[in-house]
């Protein structure tokens, strides 16, 4: 399994499978998430090999119709980054408060490092 279908599979009970890589199509009813890798670690071994394992910075969103209720599924979501076995992952910083006044959505995100099988 990818980190990405890991990642997906994580998120689907918090928002009820409504978990995007990137961004929601326009109508995706509230509560839901999206990811996105945003870098990572490169492995650079001395002999030409390939690594078994990888390193990506994913950007973790989720949007709600109010605050409260985004700040929980951050707090769900944090949980369950730091609890996963299908990969190792830390949390990179602080979630971070953001909102869509156009689209009256409230939103949380956060940035996770994680290690996971290549």
């Amino acid at each position: 399994m990818t980190v990405e279908a890991s990642i997906f599979a994580l998120l689907s009970p918090l928002v009820g499978g409504r978990v995007f890589p990137d961004v929601a199509p326009f109508d995706t009813p509230r509560p839901y998430a999206t990811y996105q890798q945003i870098g990572g670690l490169v492995i650079r071994p001395l002999a030409k090999e390939v690594p078994n394992k990888q390193n990506g910075f994913f950007q973790v969103a989720v949007w709600s119709d109010r605050r409260s209720a985004a700040d929980a599924l951050a707090l769900q979501i944090e949980a369950a980054f730091i609890t996963a076995t299908a990969f190792d992952a830390k949390p990179m910083a602080g979630p971070v408060s953001t909102n869509d006044a156009d689209l009256s959505r409230y939103g949380k995100q956060q940035d996770f490092s994680i290690w996971s099988d290549r």
